[in-house]
C-alpha cells in the first residue's frame, strides 16, 4: 500500500492493514494464468473443430459457418450449465472459461436457474437480461457509434 493511503488511515487502521497484509494468503497467479488459458484455448479448439464440422459435412464457407458454430457452443454451454459441470469447469479455469460466448451463455442460463422460483417472466426473464441488457446495450450502441465514424470517414475520404 502506498504512503499517500496510509496517512488518510488512523494508527489502528494501519496496524489493522499490516497484520491483514501478512495473513492474505498469495495468490498463485501463474497457475491460474496457465489454466485460464488452457481452458479458454480448448474452448476455441472445441469451436475450431465444430465449425470444421459445418464446413466439411454442411458445404458451409467460413463466413456462414460461423453462426451455427457459436449457436452449438452455446447449447454446449447451456446444457453444461444446467447439468452444473460448467460450473465446476469455470471453478477451476477461473477467466478461461468467461471470455469466450460459452461464459456470456453460462452467465445468463445461471441467472435464470438461480431465479426459476420467482416465475417465468419475473423470475427467468427479468433476472436473465439483468446481464444481457446491458451487454446488449453496450454492442448496440458501440456498433452505432462505429457505423457513424466510419460513414464520417466515407465522407470525408470521398469528398
Amino acid at each position: 500500500m502506498s504512503n499517500k493511503l496510509k496517512k488518510k488511515f488512523s494508527p489502528v487502521q494501519q496496524e489493522y492493514q499490516v497484520f491483514a497484509q501478512v495473513r492474505e494468503p498469495q495468490r498463485p497467479v501463474l497457475a491460474n494464468t496457465l489454466k485460464a488459458f488452457l481452458v479458454g484455448g480448448l474452448i476455441c479448439l472445441l469451436g475450431q473443430f465444430i465449425q470444421d464440422f459445418f464446413l466439411w459435412n454442411f458445404d458451409f464457407t467460413e463466413k456462414t459457418a460461423g453462426n451455427p458454430t457459436v449457436a452449438v457452443l452455446i447449447m454446449i454451454s447451456v446444457i453444461l450449465t444446467s447439468l452444473g459441470v460448467y460450473d465446476h469447469i469455470a471453478q477451476w479455469a477461473g477467466a478461461g472459461t468467461a471470455v469466450p460466448v460459452t461464459g456470456f451463455a453460462n452467465s445468463m442460463v445461471s441467472a435464470a436457474i438461480e431465479h426459476r422460483s420467482e416465475g417465468f417472466v419475473l423470475g427467468v426473464g427479468g433476472n436473465m437480461f439483468k446481464l444481457a441488457g446491458s451487454v446488449i446495450v453496450f454492442g448496440v450502441f458501440a456498433a452505432f457509434v462505429m457505423a457513424l465514424i466510419k460513414i464520417l470517414l466515407t465522407m470525408l475520404g470521398g469528398a
